[in-house]
């Protein structure tokens, strides 16, 4: 072996330690601050924990408590209402923002720094923000409303507009993200197919059926996908605007998780709650991946 092919050896072997060592300092990372609370939490659901006293193994009576828990069925209905109607208006909204934004020819940096600008503001001042808009009192809303001579609603008072009004704030919120994911889909949808739409006389709508949606198909799978996972972990606007009321019509699943684990100091039930909520997002991802992948 000669000494140049014996230095590129030692080059090359040190180029592959110092990569090694970045790979094992990111797993480390990842099993201390994702893996390792995965097993603990998995581990926590089959105990009594209040985190003072020594742990106790009760095999599944976490769940039975759960079960029998009159709220836990409300949780998850008002849950699946929730993730409903933000699909309707979450998911649908930004797409057609962005159809729009699409195609602006003028001050589009502006209208994207407009829809982009909710996502930058923190949850909590959304929150707070928008429980002044719906004060029955002097919030925006009903001053807009009595200008037009239209009675006040109490948003967030009343069991009929109370998970709506909560969707308009997530939506408002959270749509800058998709909005822009689904603008630079678009902008890869080649002009010459709506060119040629328009020539064969299709409208506005023929163009978004036939072309855009074609064209952008992925994305939109994988977005209503992430849509379904986020909407069914829904907790700060509950809990800042509404705290479950009124009549628990807005208790969700995280919420009553946080109650079992902080109002409750049961974290043993609360980790059951979770390991619950995980088991059902994940079976309805594979389920949802499963049959994408057959119908493309």
């Amino acid at each position: 072996m000669t000494s140049f092919t014996a230095a590129r050896m030692r080059r090359r072997l040190a180029e592959n330690l110092t990569a090694y060592g970045f790979l094992c300092a990111a797993l480390v990372c990842f099993a201390t601050f994702s893996w390792y609370p995965i097993v603990r939490g998995v581990l926590l659901s089959f105990q009594q924990v209040d985190f003072v006293n020594s742990p106790t193994w009760v095999g599944l009576d976490n769940f039975r408590r759960l079960f029998a828990d009159p709220l836990f069925g409300v949780a998850w209905r008002n849950t699946l209402l929730f993730t409903g109607l933000a699909l309707v208006l979450g998911f649908a909204v930004p797409f057609l923002v962005a159809v729009v934004l699409n195609e602006l020819r003028h001050a589009t940096a502006y209208f994207r720094l407009v829809v982009y600008l909710p996502v930058m503001l923190p949850p909590v001042v959304v929150a707070l923000l928008w429980k002044w808009f719906y004060n029955p009192g002097p919030g925006l809303f009903n001053t807009l409303l009595h200008l037009v001579g239209l009675p006040g609603l109490s948003w967030l008072d009343s069991t009929s507009t109370s998970m709506l009004s909560l969707v308009l704030v997530a939506t408002w919120a959270n749509m800058g993200t998709a909005t822009l994911i689904y603008l630079a889909a678009l902008q890869t949808v080649p002009p010459d197919l709506y060119e040629a739409a328009e020539l064969d006389g299709a409208g506005v709508w023929q163009r978004l059926r036939h072309v855009t949606i074609p064209h952008t198909r992925f994305v939109l799978m994988i977005l209503l996908l992430l849509q379904v996972v986020a909407t069914m972990q829904v907790f700060t606007e509950p809990y800042v605007m509404t705290g479950g009321g009124p009549q628990d019509s807005t208790v969700t699943v995280l919420l009553l998780l946080y109650r079992y684990a902080f109002v409750y100091n049961d974290f043993g039930t609360a980790s059951a709650l979770s390991l619950l909520l995980f088991l059902v997002l994940g079976i309805f991802s594979a389920v949802y991946f499963r049959l994408t992948r057959r119908s493309g």
